[in-house]
């Protein structure tokens, strides 16, 4: 069960290839876009192996002429969503969600310190604009695999001047995270975007300079681990049935898909709410979560259902979840 989404039609606008793997999405609503701040993102249904799911992209601050703009990452070993909306062409239409605003910008704020990792890039976009125009001290890393994965640099640039570092691997430019948090200013807020890696060593290194917990702020993908995705088999003892785990489904929705009622929200490790205890497994267990502590994580005691998964392997699990019982199988 999640929190429910007012869904409304839309077309494709525009279609954009930023890069090989980057495409961007102008979209049109039917009745009008809604007002949105910094660091918004709207909901997207797509088809996956026959279903229809909700993804959810930040929102991109480069025009206003009525229009949704997102760019989307083709993740091919991924769970099929940015594989279907590639698979659109303009005047396609779709189902989109009104703007949603988990991950905003404290204007409030005297200095920020912004750490984007590829297309983690996406909800900081418009947030590095706004901070901009406030006069206080920015300084922003985006850290990407490749200069043509840096689609937003030169947008970036004009806004933020010298204050944008680029960090490109291919090129032997890597984000030193801890350095550039001990290097910031020491009232700044700290909003960060990427894969688990990056948010996992950020969340460290800022707990391990004594900085406030309350200025540390995030958003994950909700994908992305540090293992690529494998086939596994899930046994839930209490209900007496065993599952298999594709590699492009998560967790969360094979148990949904066979009845087996739970609790979820933001389905991209966060909240915490899918989370269950782990009996047993015979591999190492990916946490993909940015919910649980670095010890609890090494403990491998409960998993984030919607983003967490073992390496292959069996896991046996029991939800927190008392929904109604299955039958035992037969």
């Amino acid at each position: 069960m999640s929190e429910r989404e007012h869904w409304r039609a839309a077309r494709i606008a525009r279609i954009e290839d930023l890069a090989p793997t980057i495409r961007l999405f102008e979209l049109a609503p039917a009745d009008g876009i809604d007002a949105w701040r910094p660091g918004a993102h709207i909901g997207v249904r797509v088809q996956c192996a026959g279903r229809s799911e909700a993804r959810h992209y930040s929102l991109l601050d480069l025009e206003s002429d009525g229009r949704y703009r997102i760019a989307v990452k083709r993740i091919d070993d991924g769970f099929g969503g940015s594989r279907h909306l590639w698979s659109l062409r303009a005047g396609d239409a779709l189902e989109i969600s009104q703007p949603a605003h988990g991950f905003a910008l404290d204007l409030g704020a005297p200095a920020y310190l912004m750490l984007a990792g590829g297309i983690g890039i996406t909800p900081l976009l418009s947030m590095a604009h706004q901070a901009s125009q406030r006069g206080v001290p920015v300084e922003f890393h985006y850290a990407v695999r490749s200069r043509a994965e840096a689609v937003f640099a030169e947008r970036l640039r004009e806004w933020l001047g010298d204050a944008l570092h680029l960090h490109v691997a291919a090129e032997g430019s890597r984000l030193d995270v801890a350095g550039v948090i001990a290097a910031s200013h020491p009232d700044a807020q700290c909003y960060c975007c990427g894969p688990i890696g990056l948010l996992v060593a950020a969340q460290a290194a800022w707990q391990a300079q004594g900085r406030a917990a309350q200025d540390f702020r995030y958003e994950s993908f909700g994908s992305g681990g540090h293992q690529a995705n494998q086939r596994f088999t899930v046994a839930l003892p209490r209900y007496g049935v065993e599952l298999e785990v594709a590699p492009d489904r998560s967790l969360l929705a094979t148990l949904e898909d066979a009845g087996i009622e739970m609790l979820s929200g933001c389905r991209r490790g966060e909240c915490g709410l899918c989370a269950v205890d782990v009996l047993a497994c015979d591999t190492a267990l990916d946490h993909r979560d940015v919910f649980f502590s670095e010890a609890e994580r090494h403990e491998a005691k409960r998993m984030c259902t919607c983003v967490s998964r073992p390496v292959g392997g069996r896991l046996v699990i029991d939800t927190d979840y008392r929904g109604r019982p299955m039958p035992a199988a037969q």
